[in-house]
């Protein structure tokens, strides 16, 4: 699913960071450098990031590139799906985020729901590992996993968070416009699969 331009893009930046991380020749260094100007470059001219936010985006990166890990939390009550709706872009996703150093997958998904929907909930089994890549996501500086997690409420009330505006649940026929860059509707429709059948195996790329 994901374009060329953005795979070399992408490319072109690991090998830059890696480069400017393992390299002592000051003329290898100035290499990489360019290589990493190009890649900015190439993001700037296909998407709507500024150039500076990219460039920004990867002089805080350093060591061995390696994909960015997202929790999202999949959360069932009367067979319809939790979702919040993200002040970011005023649509609906999953509860979730970036992974925490220090925090599980599992934690991060249980503080995810209590801070942006209000739920307790305690988590039952991984559903799915989505590259990012592979999905219908509009553009994306970074590689992505993204870990949909399925979690049982034991809690709480609905109640929106800092990062969001509202805590609704929505059948899997009556989704609201998703934010397609956090999760995508054939993903939601591969989280109700698992509530018909909790035999389902675990989704992965």
């Amino acid at each position: 699913m994901e374009p060329k331009w953005l795979e070399w893009a992408k490319q072109l930046q690991s090998i830059a960071q890696a480069g400017l991380t393992y390299s002592k020749d000051i003329y290898d260094i100035e290499r990489f450098e360019m290589i990493r100007e190009i890649s900015s470059d190439i993001l700037a001219q296909h998407t709507e990031i500024e150039q500076t936010v990219i460039k920004d985006l990867f002089a805080n990166e350093t060591g061995y590139a390696t994909p960015k890990v997202d929790i999202r939390a999949v959360v069932f009550k009367d067979n319809k799906i939790l979702m919040v709706k993200e002040n970011g872009d005023g649509k609906w996703a999953l509860p979730g985020g970036w992974g925490d150093i220090g925090l599980s997958p599992g934690e991060v998904a249980v503080n995810e729901v209590k801070e942006e929907a209000g739920y307790d909930v305690e988590v039952s089994k991984l559903i799915s590992v989505f590259d990012k890549a592979k999905h219908d996501h509009p553009p994306s500086p970074y590689h992505v996993y993204k870990m949909f997690i399925l979690c049982e409420i034991i809690g709480g009330q609905a109640q929106e968070g800092i990062e969001t505006s509202a805590v609704e649940f929505f059948g899997e026929d009556e989704l609201p416009p998703l934010s397609v860059a956090r999760n995508t509707e054939s993903q939601i429709n591969i989280a109700f699969q698992h509530l018909q059948n909790p035999k389902q195996p675990v989704y992965f790329d």
